[in-house]
């Protein structure tokens, strides 16, 4: 049974001929009530519709004509909790982040250093002297208008959208960066982000398997609060793969 249909602008890339991992597993969520967990079955591509269907285990799935794209079903998020983060503190751990020559993926939507009309999130380090990235890592998010509804929330996309590539970054360092693809996201949304004001999102490695990394994150308000959490699955790939999908 058929549900709808999505289709991603080539502004939500995150390779540069597909789709933002973190902002599709979004969009295909919202057909799932709740809690989702997606995983993403070959890169979403861009300006093209896309299906999205019921599935037997009672899930949705989004099809590329008869390719799978992804699947999308009701799942939770547990996490152990995140101390909260005051904004300074994120602002001055993304002055912690690798250096901007070194991103693989400049066009990224959420990432990504050559967008001005992106998400511009680029975690580093909350603990100056932690050069193994090994705890906490945090970024600022100020959603712009242009996200939100008339009513000012953010829309829900751009929740899991700042939620995926943040929780790339544990595995990497000061220098540079890992060829990795989100294969899996999940995530939780309590309350609405609102135009304009600073949130954080704070994030940590979870655990490595072969060529899956494990990781989860939190979106905080200036005063703390949970707005949202994750839990993501990369997957180690070639270059070719991560620039090419």
């Amino acid at each position: 049974m058929q549900l709808g249909t999505i289709t991603v602008a080539r502004r939500f890339c995150g390779p540069p001929n597909s789709a933002n991992g973190g902002y599709i597993a979004g969009r295909l969520a919202a057909f799932v009530d709740g809690p989702a967990e997606v995983t993403l079955r070959r890169p979403p591509p861009l300006d093209v519709e896309m299906t999205v269907s019921k599935t037997e285990a009672g899930g949705v799935a989004l099809h590329d004509g008869d390719a799978l794209v992804a699947t999308a079903r009701p799942a939770g998020v547990e996490i152990d909790a995140f101390p909260p983060t005051e904004v300074a503190a994120a602002r001055a751990a993304m002055t912690r982040s690798f250096p901007r020559a070194a991103h693989p993926l400049p066009g990224c939507f959420v990432c990504g250093p050559e967008r001005h009309d992106g998400l511009g999130l680029a975690a580093g380090p909350l603990d100056g002297d932690d050069v193994g990235w090994d705890g906490l890592l945090a970024s600022v998010w100020t959603p712009a208008v242009d996200l939100a509804g008339a009513d000012g929330a953010v829309g829900d996309e751009f929740i899991w959208a700042a939620l995926d590539c943040p929780t790339s970054f544990p595995f990497f360092d000061a220098t540079g960066t890992l060829p990795v693809l989100l294969g899996r996201m999940t995530a939780a949304l309590e309350r609405p982000a609102r135009v304009g004001e600073d949130y954080i999102v704070v994030t940590r490695a979870a655990a490595r398997d072969g060529r899956k990394l494990f990781a989860e994150a939190v979106l905080q308000d200036a005063s703390g609060g949970t707005i949202a959490a994750a839990k993501t699955t990369w997957i180690l790939v070639d270059e070719a793969a991560l620039t090419g999908g």
